[in-house]
């Protein structure tokens, strides 16, 4: 079953060429997972980028687990 944090990434053509992003806004789950590779916290993110919530970020790390695990990821809305 997919992680329900998943329904918070989507992917537009129009938006970063179809690349997933964070509810439709132009945040890429690959900025997100750069800054906490990067040893960004999840608070400064957010202190940053004001428009996230902690939900966003978990939805992030789903969708790279998920991907990894080479899960199905049917719950990202494509526009």
């Amino acid at each position: 079953m997919a992680d329900k944090n998943l329904n918070r990434i989507t992917a537009d053509p129009a938006i970063f060429g179809g690349k997933p992003i964070v509810r439709g806004m132009r945040f890429s789950v690959e900025l997100i997972l750069s800054l906490l590779a990067k040893g960004e916290t999840v608070e400064s993110i957010l202190d940053d980028y004001p428009e996230l919530e902690v939900a966003d970020i978990r939805a992030c790390l789903a969708y790279a687990h998920a991907v990894v695990a080479n899960d199905q990821i049917e719950a990202v809305k494509v526009s």
